[in-house]
């Protein structure tokens, strides 16, 4: 085995075409430490959320040039079979501010302007969403985006959209997948001079006409112009790439009190002031907390690294509240429906199945079209496509996870998503409400919904494993309730079933998907899937509870929270977790 496992490691090194990357590997390959060698050489990155991510390193299982150049090989060698003008039409390449991005997406360039495609390349570093913009602006046949999220600093990725400016969905992934692996060492792969390109127009820097072009569809979503001057918003961008995009789209709106938190507003890729990039983490919003606070801020927007999320904080009765994903999905969709009454019944709202039900309640209230998906903005857009052949009109479609489509582009974006909350807030101000009044009346006119989401991490080797052994275990599980809630069914998305507590079964319409989910009474339920991007296992619960007439709202949600608690207790015991 240690022979195979070096053999393997000095035909990586030998064709690793950047000399840091392949003098990290020859190192350990000299030190036989062959621990670390046999997680640098797992096995190749797979595709997930719509493309590769993992951490930066050298190795076939971690994010390097060598992995870019074999990656965008491949993918040009899918396109030019797929999309017979792809070479005309071109790929838009963007990166974030991370560690290695501009280099990786000058070789995704290169790569690509040697295989014949026309190439528009950021100048610098910039938002995801314009990435998924520029493919609908320019008819593209793909587009490339360096980025890692909102993951730690040592992660990088590599995000890959269609021609309809949406995320890769299968079969595309597994077709990519297969053209990668039939690529020659990163060594071999043919890489056009930069420059060259660039001076005979086969690389072009992408237009201010697309930047202005987007600009004008953020502006285009407004519905109601009231309220704007009682908004105060305090906006961090989380030393990412969202500062100068999301402030212009606020100034653009009519928002004149926007102030940044200085301490990260400009992308640094080491992310100095949190521990973990991401909004939803403990202590990565204090910052912006205490800023809010200071300067008597009624909100506060948040984008992550790439500036495709959004997370937003309110003044409540007790203090600054964090809202969960869950109550600005609901918040911006009730909202939007509320606004754009054109289309009548034809509107149609989607989210996830580990997203809140509260979304489908206010559909079906409305009387409008939904759906629940898989996980991703890439199973919602693709499934507005579906219906939009059918005759509907998307208006918007989110994941608990602080990603929100309000129809900027096919893709979740958090700098448009601000100025359509920014506006819902300022709506609510002109008529006398606050946010969280609005919370109060959206539970009590659809239900009240707590939600809330627990991960454990299993790093290593052995992680998946462990992860695999988590979900047997709650496949195989009879339990008959949780926390109190009668299970009334099991939905197994991997196996396509639905087994309800009388034992009738029936098939789901769902892709296949490692996902189990415990359907409880009264609307509540519990969902368990291993992470797409990250090495853990993600569990969500939500609980709808019942509100008496006249009771207050706080406490009210005391006792959904109470209830929530206990399901998760007894729901992690029953996973081991």
């Amino acid at each position: 085995m240690s022979d195979e496992l070096l053999a393997r490691a000095r035909a990586f090194r030998d064709g690793d075409p950047d000399p840091a990357t392949q003098r990290e590997l020859g190192a350990l390959i000299d030190a036989g430490d062959l621990a670390e060698l046999r997680e640098r050489m797992a096995g190749p990155l797979e595709f997930g959320t719509a493309g590769l991510r993992g951490v930066l390193g050298a190795g076939e299982s971690r994010m390097n040039r060598a992995v870019v150049r074999r990656t965008t090989a491949g993918l040009a060698a899918y396109l030019a079979r797929q999309v017979p003008d792809a070479r005309e039409r071109g790929v838009v390449v963007g990166h974030d501010a991370r560690h290695q991005s501009r280099a990786f997406a000058e070789d995704c360039a290169a790569v690509l302007a040697a295989a014949g495609f026309r190439v528009w390349l950021f100048a610098d570093v910039g938002p995801t969403p314009l990435v998924a913009f520029g493919v609908l602006h320019h008819r593209a046949a793909c587009g490339v985006m360096v980025t890692a999220s909102h993951n730690p600093p040592e992660y990088n990725g590599y995000k890959v959209y269609w021609e309809d400016g949406a995320q890769i969905i299968p079969p595309h992934d597994a077709g990519i997948s297969a053209a990668i692996a039939a690529q020659p060492p990163a060594r071999l792969v043919p890489l056009a001079d930069l420059c060259a390109a660039q001076a005979d127009g086969r690389v072009a820097t992408l237009s201010p006409e697309v930047t202005e072009a987007y600009f004008q569809r953020i502006a285009a979503l407004g519905a109601d112009a009231r309220g704007r001057d009682g908004v105060r918003i305090v906006v961090t961008a989380m030393h990412g790439t969202g500062a100068p995009w999301t402030r212009e789209a606020l100034r653009r709106a009519g928002f004149s009190s926007v102030s940044p938190v200085p301490e990260q507003e400009l992308p640094d890729p080491d992310f100095p002031t949190v521990k973990f990039p991401n909004p939803e983490e403990p202590g990565a919003m204090d910052l912006a907390l205490a800023q809010a606070a200071r300067e008597g801020a009624n909100l506060v927007l948040a984008n992550d690294p790439d500036a495709d999320r959004l997370a937003v904080a309110i003044p409540a009765r007790a203090g600054w509240r964090l809202l969960t994903g869950n109550e600005i999905g609901a918040l911006l969709g009730e909202y939007l429906l509320r606004a754009r009454p054109e289309g009548g019944a034809s509107r149609l709202v989607l989210t996830t199945i580990v997203s809140s039900p509260l979304l489908v309640r206010v559909a079906e209230a409305l009387g409008v079209r939904y759906a629940e998906t898989l996980t991703g903005l890439k199973w919602i857009c693709a499934e507005a496509r579906r219906q939009e052949a059918e005759g509907a009109r998307f208006v918007f479609g989110y994941e608990e996870a602080l990603g929100y489509c309000v129809g900027n582009v096919r893709d979740k974006d958090g700098v448009s998503a601000a100025a359509v909350f920014a506006e819902l807030a300022a709506v609510a101000g002109a008529e006398g409400r606050t946010v969280e009044d609005e919370l109060g009346r959206i539970a009590q006119a659809y239900g009240l919904y707590v939600s809330g989401q627990h991960s454990v991490v299993h790093k290593g080797a052995d992680g998946l494993a462990a992860i695999r052994a988590t979900m047997a275990r709650l496949r195989a599980s009879a339990r008959g309730s949780i926390g109190g809630l009668a299970v009334v069914g099991v939905r197994d998305v991997e196996a396509g079933t639905c087994r309800r507590a009388d034992g009738a079964v029936s098939a789901l319409s769902l892709p296949r998907s490692d996902v189990v989910m415990f359907d409880l009474e009264g609307g509540s339920r519990v969902v368990a899937r291993p992470s797409g991007t990250e090495p853990k296992i993600k569990f969500y619960f939500d609980v709808c509870e019942r509100w008496a007439p006249g009771e207050p709202f706080d406490v009210a949600r005391a006792r959904a929270e109470a209830r929530r608690g206990r399901v998760v207790a007894e729901f992690l015991e029953l996973a081991g977790a």
